[in-house]
């Protein structure tokens, strides 16, 4: 299986402000895109799960080929985008990751 770069995809981070009870925190997010138009085959990933960077989130198959799409960044899975057999195009939003 070949592994897809995402740089132009989804270095683009959302910073967040949480006040807690030590102080106030920044967060940043990550989202994650498709890349390429295709098919959900498998989502290994659901909202709360913890992701290391390169983790796969799910696997695309376009043209008869397996692809996952992998976490650029370690974190706390905030937003699923994506379910198996839905049918995706490149921009649409795999995972969102707050770390």
């Amino acid at each position: 299986m070949g592994r897809w770069e995402f740089e132009e995809f989804t270095h683009r981070p959302f910073y967040l402000f949480r006040n807690n009870q030590k102080g106030a925190v920044n967060l940043a997010r990550e989202t994650i895109e498709v890349p390429i138009t295709g098919k959900i085959i498998s989502v290994n990933v659901k909202i709360g799960d913890q992701v290391k960077e390169d983790d796969v989130l799910c696997v695309l198959e376009s043209m008869k080929m397996e692809n996952p799409i992998v976490s650029t960044v370690g974190g706390t899975v905030v937003e699923v985008g994506v379910k198996v057999d839905q049918v995706v195009k490149p921009g649409d939003t795999v995972a969102v990751i707050e770390y």
